[in-house]
């Protein structure tokens, strides 16, 4: 865990010193901070050496191996599940065989495209770093490299969301496909999250999860006989338990303060709506989790929306208590980050290079 208390040490001191050196941009009644790009990609540099120059970490072994293994022939790539990750490993074995070159560029991209679409939407983008790292997700793109990738790629389609662009955003999502098919399930989302947040549309998706929960067993029946057959049907032989509640309650908590300063948040953030909404869906598949922990996975699509919203929700209270605010997030999430990695998963970090 040393490197890992490094980086976040290093990340966030540099987004640190980023903002003290922003400007800030006024887009029609909303005012933008723009860090110092020299240091955010400073701190975006340690995340990819991190990340990239790491020798374990959850499937990391399986993929080197699959890296060294294999020949990467177009018949081997169509025999495979997500194309685009099997094409991008047979360009790279035109430059090494060596697998830590997957592990570098995964790194290098995914982090690259989460942190330049932070830095168009957050409010306080160091925060949203910090909460980057210490709620998870960092980790989990050191884990399930391909969905992390593919996440990162459909991140990006968050203007095309925004803007109500069906067609780009379905290209995007499509491309992001081909990294892992899961990310299929954001074309339905698209038009779920257009409708206004806290509208009966969200009562109802609210009382769909907890009936879900409710009934699971009969939920879980329908939707393996649905996917038996596809890529996905293994997961019914899945049995390590529900998520943890804590991790619930750690998506819920900004859900809570954006509904209660919900009016101020639609003045301060006319684009919101979108957000909480993908947020909200996000958190109704952990509440699913709670049942079966694979259902979680989804989160590494939505969790992203999360990191924006963190960034906002400090705006929501009196001035006076904004800096109250903002060292409490950073003292929850530091206890949350010691306890998930420390004393839950005791995580060892492993480099053959740091």
């Amino acid at each position: 865990m040393t490197i890992l208390w490094m980086n976040l040490a290093l990340v966030f001191g540099f987004a640190l010193l980023a903002k003290l050196g922003a400007v800030s941009v006024q887009y029609n009644t909303v005012t933008w901070i723009r860090p110092n790009k020299l240091l955010i990609t400073a701190a975006l540099s340690s995340l990819v050496v991190v990340s990239g120059l790491r020798s374990n970490i959850g499937d990391t072994y399986f993929y080197k191996h699959t890296y060294e293994v294999n020949t990467f022939t177009w018949e081997f790539i169509q025999s495979q599940k997500d194309i685009g990750f099997g094409l991008l490993q047979m360009l790279l074995k035109y430059v090494s065989n060596d697998p830590q070159l997957l592990l570098i560029t995964t790194a290098f991209i995914t982090n690259s495209l989460v942190i330049v679409v932070l830095y168009n939407y957050s409010r306080m983008l160091e925060l949203s770093i910090y909460v980057y790292i210490t709620g998870g997700l960092f980790l989990v793109s050191m884990n399930g490299v391909r969905q992390a990738l593919a996440a990162a790629i459909a991140f990006t389609a968050i203007k095309f969301l925004i803007e109500a662009s069906f067609t780009k955003y379905m290209i995007v999502i499509l491309f992001a496909s081909l990294f892992h098919l899961s990310a299929l399930i954001l074309l339905p989302i698209y038009f779920l999250v257009q409708v206004k947040v806290w509208s009966k549309a969200t009562i109802a998706l609210i009382v769909f999860s907890i009936l879900i929960v409710m009934g699971y067993e009969q939920f879980s029946a329908l939707l393996f006989t649905a996917i038996e057959g596809t890529q996905y049907g293994g997961y019914e032989d899945f049995a390590e338990g529900g998520a943890n509640l804590l991790r619930v309650a750690v998506d819920l908590v900004p859900l809570l303060i954006a509904y209660l300063g919900r009016n101020k948040l639609r003045e301060i953030f006319p684009n919101s709506d979108v957000i909480i909404n993908m947020c909200l869906i996000g958190c109704v598949f952990m509440v699913v989790a709670t049942q079966n922990w694979i259902f979680a996975r989804f989160n590494v699509y939505f969790g992203l929306y999360q990191l924006i919203l963190v960034s906002w929700v400090v705006k929501l209270f009196r001035e006076r208590d904004e800096k109250l605010v903002y060292y409490g997030i950073i003292v929850c999430y530091l206890v949350y980050f010691y306890y998930e990695n420390v004393v839950n998963l005791n995580i060892i970090y492993k480099s053959n290079f740091l």
